[in-house]
């Protein structure tokens, strides 16, 4: 379901892919966050996604205007998982409500692997 907006002047429709494409760039942007990540159904692999697809790991819907979006994310070998996750919550809560003009629901993160940075 698209996220909806009513002005005096008529409806705003904000796909998911927007929503998704723009909370997978603030994601990435978070420290220690190496970037988004896919799970293979066929063999159970976690595949690290490049930049120009950052919405395939993340999963968007949109209730009554209100946001919840799923993370699946490759954190930092290192760094302390609980930091990450409050910190991308911060961020993305703030930036995407800025960006949509609709209430977060909730955030669920996934960690789906560490890496060493490079």
């Amino acid at each position: 379901m698209k996220g909806r907006m009513e002005t005096e002047l008529g409806s705003i429709l904000i796909d998911t892919d927007v929503i998704a494409t723009y909370a997978g760039s603030v994601a990435v942007e978070c420290f220690g966050i190496v970037g988004m990540a896919t799970v293979s159904m066929k063999d159970g692999l976690v595949r690290l996604l490049k930049k120009d697809s950052l919405k395939n790991g993340i999963q968007v819907t949109v209730e009554d205007n209100k946001i919840s979006l799923d993370f699946h994310v490759i954190v930092a070998y290192g760094v302390s998982i609980s930091a990450v996750a409050d910190n991308l919550i911060n961020n993305v809560k703030y930036k995407v409500e800025e960006f949509t003009g609709m209430e977060i629901h909730e955030i669920n993160i996934y960690v789906e692997g560490v890496r060493p940075i490079d």
